[in-house]
């Protein structure tokens, strides 16, 4: 009983097994097919050049649907707000968008002291380019506004070009600041101008510690504040450090609240308006200004400000920043854009998206903003509350208008070293990245030198100097990927028609007689030698060695035959030199008739003589010249244990001029060796580019490119080896 409950099992094991075996065998397909060529392939799938659409007709098209068509295209708030469901979505954009107006309203106040403003500033930057977004945006749910990298870009502009020593009062050297601060505004509006229209087409510490430092710019910038902030650590004010621990311990306090009890709270406590209320309500109330020079606000004028002219003379002198800023912003824009795009199933539209930022910057730099893009942190919240569309955006827009209009004076005793913590404390999602270095050191060695290189960059030359080095560095990573690729001899897995690098998959067997060659990168100009190179290598053939010792080697005997022939010649000569016909005038006339006739016999003896000669000469010459005499085995010289090459051009997405003249070169060198040489599996608009580029001649024709690999193999092992005279010419096919 215990012997047959214990068989059971196994009997059921087989039986799995088996079922197993039947499914892959069910699964198995057969088919029976011809050999294809290229113009074979071409032949049986009627190919023809696919018809170009012409665009300009289109663009010129005018009708009432194609109207309608752009203007949603372009506003796509025309769009989606009919269709808006109020009843659905409009708790959760109001919850949404209240909860980002309360983080927007300190950040926009803590970020305009990052660009050098301020920090009414930051204000506006936090409503009018919110509400352009709102009508020109794509993405549901990413906050526009201020941002920090994008503000401290803006603040090494402005720092830069409007520095505090050019506003130095001359009776005691003091900073007017009114002065400072205007032509930084008018920088700041400007450079969110040039933003606008290039995208359509540690500097904290000072207010941390109460510091009066020089403005630093530039490469080392960094570096220096570091190095002077640590010079003047005995000048710090007592108040202002504390103010700043204190709000910074308050915010790190709330937001790791928030964490605990995220599954609780339906909202997340607003640490940083919070902070912001209770630190201007202690200032106010203890006079931290006066008693203990804690540097605040200021006036923060009610209402808006009128829109003003950008000045088209300092174009020139922000051009390159503007460029760089641009295009930071609409990658952060971008990027994030299309994370929440996945997340909700929805599609994001990048050129509107450059088009939505590109007005946002362009309006808001009219209205003495500074450029802006979206924040993480926002976006996550707008997203986290509840928020379906941007009319979160406009509702926390709407918010931030009323705090401009009549809530702004109320910030007035506001210390800016609490402005500071909220700067520092909101860094905590970028200091976390250095948690990113373990992971890519185990994922992408590659991906983590680009970090290095890039925080080391931004560090050391600033933002803007140090992102173009590490998109240069990118760049050229990239050249040196393509130069470094994995290249492999194929072996056909058995049974199918599936040919894998014979290094990696242990049951792959090269075919007999037939090397098959794989690059994983494109062939073109920066690795086509090296290509070449590593084909020799892997076919385990010395062939340019092999090459030269067979022209030698013909040298050799062409030397022989014109010596030869040399020899014959002056044989020849010799010896119609030494024959002479002697004539005696004295004998009778039957003498001279049988001399005549000794005479002629001996001349047509001679005569019979020199055909055989010459046929004997060109005999010689002939054999010198045969087939069979110029072929390695005839020259002594070693054969390659194959016949056939076949490429595989798979990986090729484009060719350029170097590639077409080394896929030649292999072809001629191959075919001096006695090896034939094929292509395969080439795609389309590469063959266009072989065309294109009068790859295809006599001698290498579409027979030699076929439509897979296993095409080529089993062609070339119906061609043995050839040896005739000229190679190059017998692979006609």
């Amino acid at each position: 009983m215990g012997l047959s409950e214990a068989s059971g099992p196994r009997d059921t094991q087989v039986l799995l097994a088996s079922r197993e075996i039947m499914e892959l065998k069910r699964r198995d397909y057969h088919m029976e097919r011809p050999v294809l060529n290229q113009e074979q392939l071409e032949a049986l799938g009627r190919w023809g050049p696919a018809p170009g659409a012409l665009q300009w007709r289109t663009w010129l098209q005018c009708s009432r649907a194609r109207a309608r068509a752009l203007l949603l295209r372009h506003l796509p708030v025309l769009a989606w707000l009919p269709r808006y469901s109020v009843r659905d979505w409009i708790l959760g954009d109001l919850v949404s968008g209240l909860s980002v107006a309360i983080m927007q309203l300190p950040q926009g106040l803590a970020y305009a002291l990052l660009a050098g403003l301020p920090p009414v500033f930051g204000l506006y930057s936090s409503f009018y380019p919110v509400f352009v977004y709102f009508l020109f945006g794509t993405s549901r749910h990413i906050s526009v506004g201020t941002f920090a990298v994008m503000s401290v870009m803006v603040g090494s502009v402005t720092e830069s070009l409007a520095p505090d020593e050019d506003f130095l009062q001359a009776p005691n050297s003091t900073v007017n600041e009114t002065a400072r601060d205007a032509a930084r505004v008018q920088l700041a509006s400007t450079l969110s101008v040039l933003v606008g229209l290039f995208q359509v087409f540690v500097s904290q510490l000072k207010y941390v510690f109460g510091l009066h430092l020089s403005s630093f710019s530039g490469p080392l910038s960094l570096i220096y504040t570091v190095l002077e902030v640590c010079w003047k650590l005995r000048q710090s004010q007592v108040g202002t450090v504390v103010t700043a621990l204190v709000a910074g311990v308050v915010l790190v306090a709330v937001k790791l609240l928030n964490d605990k009890l995220r599954r609780h709270l339906p909202l997340p406590l607003p640490g940083e308006l919070l902070t912001l209320i209770g630190a201007t309500g202690i200032s106010y109330g203890v006079g931290l200004k006066h008693r203990f020079g804690v540097d605040v606000v200021g006036n923060i004028p009610a209402g808006l400000v009128p829109p003003v002219a950008p000045s088209p003379q300092l174009f020139t002198q922000l051009v390159g920043n503007a460029f760089a800023i641009a295009v930071v912003g609409f990658a952060i824009a971008i990027s994030l854009g299309k994370i929440f795009a996945l997340r909700h199933g929805y599609r994001v539209d990048g050129n509107q998206e450059l088009v939505a930022l590109g007005f946002c910057n362009l309006v808001g730099g009219i209205f003495q903003c500074f450029p802006v893009s979206c924040s993480m942190s926002r976006s996550l919240v707008q997203e986290g509350t509840g928020g379906n569309t941007q009319v979160a955006g406009a509702i926390s827009s709407v918010f931030i208008l009323i705090v401009i209009v009549k809530l702004g004076e109320f910030f007035q005793d506001l210390p800016k070293a609490v402005l500071a913590a909220v700067v520092i404390v909101n860094l905590k999602g970028m200091l976390m990245q250095f948690r990113d270095i373990r992971s890519l050191w185990e994922a992408n060695r590659m991906d983590l030198l680009i970090w290095l290189v890039t925080f080391v960059a931004t560090t050391l030359l600033n933002l803007d100097l140090g992102l173009a080095v590490a998109v240069a560095f990118s760049l050229l990573l990239v050249v040196v990927r393509t130069q470094l690729p994995h290249y492999s001899v194929l072996g056909q897995v058995p049974d199918t028609d599936v040919y894998r690098d014979v290094a990696e998959y242990l049951e792959a067997r090269e075919v007999p007689g037939v090397k098959v060659f794989r690059s994983s990168a494109t062939i073109y100009f920066a690795n086509a030698e090296l290509y070449s190179d590593t084909l020799k290598q892997k076919c385990g053939v010395d062939v340019d060695r092999l090459i030269s010792q067979k022209k030698k080697l013909l040298r050799k005997q062409e030397l022989k035959l014109k010596r030869l022939q040399k020899e014959q010649l002056q044989a020849q000569a010799a010896a119609s030199k030494s024959t002479s016909i002697s004539i005696d005038v004295n004998t009778s006339d039957g003498d001279i008739q049988s001399n005549n006739v000794e005479g002629s016999k001996a001349k047509q003896v001679s005569t019979e003589n020199e055909p055989e000669d010459t046929a004997a000469t060109g005999q010689e010459d002939a054999d010198a010249k045969a087939p069979g005499r110029s072929t390695l085995e005839a020259l002594g010289l070693p054969q390659p244990d194959f016949h056939s090459l076949v490429l595989d051009l798979s990986s090729l997405s484009f060719v350029d001029t170097v590639c077409l003249k080394s896929l030649k070169n292999v072809f001629r060198d191959f075919r001096e060796i006695e090896v034939e040489v094929y292509m395969a599996a080439c795609h389309a608009p590469v063959v266009t580019q072989l065309e294109a580029g009068h790859f295809f001649d006599a001698s290498i024709t579409k027979q030699h490119l076929f439509a897979s690999v296993h095409d080529a193999v089993v062609f070339a092992l119906g061609r043995p080896r050839s040896n005739q005279a000229s190679p190059v010419l017998a692979t006609k096919l």
